[in-house]
């Protein structure tokens, strides 16, 4: 699976998007190192703190399914049809995503299915606080 398809999969999810609040629609597509993927979606609530992130929606999938190791994820978003910019993940969800990756995991930002960044993870979250964070 290569960036373009894992982005492709990413602006396919954002159609599964429930964003009525904000109309922000964000799709992600996890790629886990077995060769599975996972996509996910944004799900507001009028209650904002109970929203969930697509990035969050696509690793809870996973790891719920028994996934443990991931290689690359990538995410988009649109309103009224448009990607206005590269959408990168939220602190919350790079926290998340801290507890299974690697620091060279890959993280795509998606514009569009050929207009797309690859970071590392650790460009992203440099100083990141995980297991090793809590050993004496």
């Amino acid at each position: 699976m290569d960036h373009q398809q894992l982005a492709e999969m990413a602006i396919d999810a954002t159609k599964y998007s429930y964003a009525p609040y904000s109309a922000f629609h964000v799709g992600a597509a996890l790629l886990a190192k077995s060769g599975q993927v996972y996509t996910g979606c944004n799900i507001e609530s009028a209650a904002y703190p109970v929203t969930n992130c697509a990035e969050r929606t696509a690793l809870f999938k996973a790891v719920s399914e028994g996934e443990r190791v991931f290689s690359a994820i990538a995410i988009t978003a649109s309103k009224k049809g448009v990607s206005p910019d590269y959408c990168y993940p939220c602190g919350v969800c790079r926290q998340a995503l801290s507890e299974f990756v690697d620091d060279d995991f890959d993280v795509v930002v998606v514009k569009t299915a050929t207009d797309y960044r690859v970071h590392r993870f650790v460009e992203l979250l440099p100083f990141s606080f995980g297991s090793a964070s809590m050993e004496g």
